[in-house]
C-alpha cells in the first residue's frame, strides 16, 4: 500500500535524527549502543571523540579568562626557615677549616714576595748624592759668565743653513725665559755678491777658517747662509764629570729646524769627534707629525763614539721616544740626563719614563765591532781600552749646548721627503732652500723658536771638588 507524502518526510526526519543521535565513540551512551544492529549506519569518525569536548572547553580563552578570576596568578614555592631539616650543619668536618686557611696562607706568601722584590728593587736603586753646579732661571737674565753664544758660519760639521750669532736677534731673554729663535738672512747678502768675515769682525768662535768666512757668488749660484739662528754652551761657566743636568723647555715649531740640547766634552781628551763622545738629551725636528722619521712629536735621545766620522757607532746608542696625543712644541718639559760611571740614561719629565738607557758594563770597543780598517785601508786603533774604565770616553768633563739648526746635508733631512725643497749633494742647496722660503718660513710664525724656563746642572759627588 502506497504511502502518503506526510508520512514519507516523517520518516525522512526520524531518520535523519537517528542518525545525528548516533553516539560517538567514548561516551557513556556509547554502551547502550554498542547492541545495535550491524544493519545500522557507522557513527561518523570524524566527530570529536567525546572525551576531548571538557578539556578542550576548558582551554577556550573565555575559560582561561574565568580560572584567572578564581586562582592566584603567582604562588611561592620559596622554603621557610626551619621548615626543611639541615643535618650536615649539625655535624662539622673538620678539614673543612683548610678551604679558608690555605687560600689565605696563598695570599699572605704572595704579599711577602711581592714586597720583597720591591725593597730588592728599591735596594739596587743607585740615589747619589750632588753637589749643585749651576741653577738657572733666567730671572737675572742672560748670565755671559757661565753662557757663550758662538758665531759661525760653517755649519758644524752637518752642513746647517744657519749662521750663528752673538746679537739678542736670535738669543735674548724675556717673561724670565730664553729664547733661540731663528730668523731670515738680510736679502741683500743673498741676492748680491757678499762676503760675511767673523774673523774680521772679531766674533768667530771657530778657529778653522772655513766656520769664519763665506760668501755669495751669483755667478756659481752659492749664497752665505741663508738664515741666522743661536747656539750657546756653558763651556767657560759650567761642566760636569757624571752628575744630573735637567732643562725646562718648549721645543720650536715649523718646517726644517732642528733644535737638540746635548753636550759635548772640554777638552777632547781621546781625539778628535767622536773619538773623545758626544752626549745628546734631546734631538728633534720642527716638523709636524706627517714627516715620515717623525717631526715635533718624537725626540730621540744618543751617544755618540767610535774611532773616526765615518764609524760612529751612535745607532747603537739611539732611542726615541713618541709625544703622547700631542707634540713637544705644544707645552713645556723636563729633559733629563743622569750620568754615572756605571750607566746614563736620559728622561722625559721624570726618571721615570727614559729614553735612552746605556750601561758601562764593557768597553765600548768591544761594544761597537768596529772593523780592522776603513776604506781606505787604515788601521783602525783603539783609542779607550787603556784606560781600563768602560765608560770611557764618558769619563771625563763635559759642557751643555742648547741651539736650533736649520736645515743640513748630512741626511738628518732625508732627500725627498716631506717636500724637502734641496738635494744634500746639490752645490747650491743653500739657494735651493732660500728659494722655496715661501713655503716653510710661514710655518715658523707661532711657534718656531726654542723656549727655555730653567737650566740645572750637578756634580756627582767624589768628582771635581764635590
Amino acid at each position: 500500500m502506497a504511502q502518503s507524502s506526510s508520512s514519507r518526510y516523517s520518516l525522512q526526519v526520524d531518520s535523519t535524527m537517528n542518525l545525528e543521535a548516533t553516539q560517538r565513540a567514548g561516551s557513556p551512551d556509547s554502551a547502550m549502543a554498542s547492541g545495535v544492529s550491524q544493519h545500522e549506519k557507522p557513527a561518523n569518525p570524524f566527530l570529536t571523540p567525546y572525551a576531548s569536548e571538557y578539556p578542550s572547553r576548558n582551554a577556550s580563552s573565555a575559560a582561561l579568562h574565568q580560572s584567572m578570576l578564581t586562582q592566584r596568578y603567582f604562588h611561592s614555592r620559596r622554603v621557610k626557615k626551619g621548615e626543611v631539616e639541615r643535618p650536615w650543619t649539625k655535624v662539622k668536618d673538620p678539614r673543612e677549616k683548610w678551604v679558608t686557611i690555605i687560600p689565605i696562607i696563598g695570599l699572605l706568601a704572595g704579599l711577602g714576595i711581592a714586597g720583597f722584590l720591591v725593597w730588592d728593587g728599591l735596594r739596587s736603586v743607585v740615589n747619589h748624592t750632588y753637589c749643585p753646579v749651576y741653577l738657572e732661571d733666567f730671572s737675572n737674565g742672560f748670565d755671559s759668565k757661565v753662557w757663550t753664544k758662538e758665531a759661525e758660519v760653517g755649519g758644524f760639521g752637518n752642513g746647517q743653513f744657519e749662521q750663528t750669532t752673538v746679537t739678542d736677534e736670535n738669543v735674548f731673554v724675556n717673561d724670565g725665559m730664553l729664547h733661540i729663535k731663528p730668523t731670515l738672512q738680510d736679502p741683500k747678502l743673498i741676492e748680491t755678491n757678499n762676503v760675511i768675515n767673523l774673523i774680521g769682525e772679531g766674533i768667530c768662535s771657530s778657529s778653522v777658517w772655513s766656520d769664519c768666512i763665506t760668501g755669495t757668488n751669483t755667478t756659481n749660484g752659492t749664497i752665505v747662509n741663508p738664515v741666522k739662528s743661536g747656539r750657546i754652551n756653558t763651556k767657560k761657566g759650567a761642566s760636569i764629570r757624571y752628575g744630573r743636568i735637567e732643562v725646562e723647555a718648549k721645543l720650536p715649531e715649523g718646517d726644517w729646524l732642528w733644535p737638540a740640547i746635548w753636550l759635548l766634552p772640554v777638552d777632547n781628551k781621546y781625539g778628535q769627534w767622536p773619538q773623545s763622545g758626544e752626549i745628546d738629551i734631546v734631538e728633534s725636528r720642527g716638523n709636524n707629525h706627517t714627516y715620515p722619521s717623525g717631526g715635533n712629536n718624537i725626540v730621540s735621545s744618543a751617544l755618540h763614539w767610535g774611532p773616526n766620522s765615518v764609524n760612529d757607532g751612535w745607532w747603537r746608542t739611539n732611542v726615541k721616544r713618541n709625544a703622547l696625543h700631542t707634540t713637544f712644541a705644544k707645552k713645556f718639559h723636563t729633559f733629563g740626563l743622569e750620568w754615572s760611571e756605571k750607566y746614563i740614561f736620559t728622561y722625559i719629565d721624570t726618571r721615570l719614563l727614559q729614553v735612552l738607557y746605556t750601561n758601562f758594563n764593557e768597553p765600548l770597543w768591544k761594544r761597537g765591532h768596529f772593523p780592522l780598517s776603513d776604506s781606505n785601508g787604515t788601521r783602525l786603533i783603539d783609542p779607550w781600552s787603556q784606560t781600563g774604565n768602560a765608560a770611557t770616553p764618558f769619563d771625563q768633563d763635559f759642557y751643555l749646548i742648547l741651539n736650533v739648526a736649520v736645515g743640513g746635508t748630512n741626511g738628518w733631512f732625508g732627500d725627498g721627503k716631506n717636500g724637502k725643497p734641496w738635494v744634500d749633494a746639490s752645490p747650491t742647496a743653500k739657494k735651493d732652500f732660500w728659494n722655496a722660503k715661501d713655503t716653510w718660513y710661514p710655518t715658523w710664525k707661532d711657534g718656531g723658536e726654542m723656549a727655555v724656563k730653567s737650566v740645572k746642572m750637578w756634580q756627582q759627588q767624589g768628582y771635581n771638588g764635590c
